[in-house]
């Protein structure tokens, strides 16, 4: 996930004609992109694996192989381990740094990771199938604006002191706890792996099926918009995907009307043309998943509005679909689908949506559209979700801590919060000489 507002400048975000008229103005991507790093980085060197195995890259907009890069197994994260926990043993380099010379570092990074934006965003659209200007203003302003964030917060991470009994000082240092392992799927084996193992401390962002809801006293044109990025956006793979939207039995009509058509507006193309909205699935496997869910969704009863089928061209393409008269015991509205795939349920009253929107084993986020105070404060109050955002979506940023409720994870990420999942407090008590008279 990235660490900004996940949305794009009003230039991005205009009409295709005033777009195409403003292209000169956007950034490019890196033509005849050389992808000249494939091995494994471990102690600061590029290596090959232990193995000698690789895996092969596709793009997911042609299905053909970009390269094939080095295959880490145990041995090799082994190395990384031992080589992390050599830089971090008392009296290196790294430990005897000046917090506001690590913080310089990660300035540094940023900077780096800005001269090179264009490339990296155009990679992420190689790899990933993501249209090269979300990549470029969302991904890549989020990876600058998190490091710049943190790096300030360097040489500000305090203890304090705390007046105990007796003839003792006592205060408090926030330690690192030492060499971590990020892995991006497949959390909750990580979680049942930690388990066995130690104790070791485990910070869990997983998935949701998020509630979005929608009352009839909501900016309707507004509300349409937004819940079509919310859940649309990267091609519905968003951990953050407001896929379960109830909308007030009074305007359900007219906002499904309004969701269709704009559906159907939806530019599904090549990642690096400035016009696309959508790119492909990110694998063969996960546009297989999403179209085996929507055929659930028919085959229980909900009625699908628009899309629902492949695009029939080279890549995993993937029609923009929105189902109306979707149920709560429906698949659709129970799994995470994590593609293109639109569920609206109707609701009478608040108390009715509460409940349905808590009835769920995620608890990721949650969003309230309404122009009653009194309503969306008193939404928000009752979710059971880490992040609940009103009359927006997806309004992500480094300051604020983002982590979800019930299935959806345990921990924190980002903020000062995400920094406590990565220090421990030590307790030290100093006996005072007492002078005696």
């Amino acid at each position: 996930m990235t660490s900004s507002k996940i949305e794009m400048p009003g230039e991005v975000k205009a009409d295709p004609a005033a777009l195409m008229a403003s292209l000169h103005l956007l950034p490019s991507p890196t033509p005849n992109l050389e992808i000249k790093y494939t091995k494994i980085f471990i102690n600061n060197e590029w290596q090959n694996s232990e193995s000698g195995r690789v895996f092969p890259v596709y793009n997911p907009a042609t299905g053909e192989q970009v390269c094939e890069v080095q295959e880490a197994d145990k041995a090799d994260i082994d190395k990384a381990v031992q080589a992390a926990r050599l830089a971090f043993s008392l009296g290196s380099v790294w430990r005897r740094m000046d917090a506001s010379e690590r913080g310089r570092l990660l300035d540094k990074l940023a900077d780096l990771v800005e001269r090179d934006r264009a490339f990296l965003a155009t990679m992420e659209s190689l790899n990933g199938g993501k249209p090269f200007l979300q990549a470029f203003y969302v991904d890549l302003q989020g990876v600058i604006k998190t490091l710049r964030y943190y790096a300030g917060w360097a040489d500000k991470i305090h203890g304090m002191t705390i007046p105990v009994d007796g003839d003792y000082f006592t205060f408090t240092r926030h330690e690192p706890i030492g060499v971590c392992g990020q892995i991006i799927p497949v959390g909750k084996l990580i979680q049942e792996a930690a388990g066995r193992s130690n104790l070791k401390r485990v910070t869990l962002e997983l998935g949701g099926k998020s509630p979005n809801i929608i009352f009839a006293d909501a900016d309707l044109d507004y509300a349409v918009e937004q819940a079509h990025q919310g859940v649309f956006f990267n091609q519905g793979q968003c951990c953050t995907a407001g896929s379960r939207i109830f909308v007030e039995e009074s305007i359900y009509e007219e906002f499904v009307r309004r969701s269709v058509e704009r559906a159907k507006r939806r530019i599904v193309g090549s990642p690096f043309d400035p016009t696309t909205e959508q790119g492909p699935q990110i694998d063969k496997k996960q546009y297989n998943k999403i179209l085996e869910l929507i055929q659930s969704g028919v085959a229980e009863g909900a009625k699908l509005e628009c899309g629902g089928k492949g695009l029939g061209r080279k890549g995993f393409f993937i029609e923009p679909t929105v189902f109306s008269n979707v149920t709560d015991d429906m698949r659709i509205a129970k799994e995470e689908i994590f593609g293109p795939v639109q569920e609206i349920l109707r609701f009478k009253t608040m108390d009715e949506v509460i409940e349905r929107a808590n009835n769920s084993d995620f608890g990721l986020v949650a969003a309230v559209f309404t122009n009653d105070i009194n309503k969306a404060l008193t939404v928000s109050s009752a979710m059971q979700a880490g992040t609940v955002w009103i009359n927006c979506y997806n309004a992500l940023n480094a300051q604020s801590p983002f982590g979800g409720f019930k299935m959806s994870g345990n921990g924190r990420e980002m903020g000062e919060f995400g920094l406590r999942e990565y220090s421990e407090v030590k307790t030290v008590t100093v006996k005072i000489p007492q002078k005696n008279s």
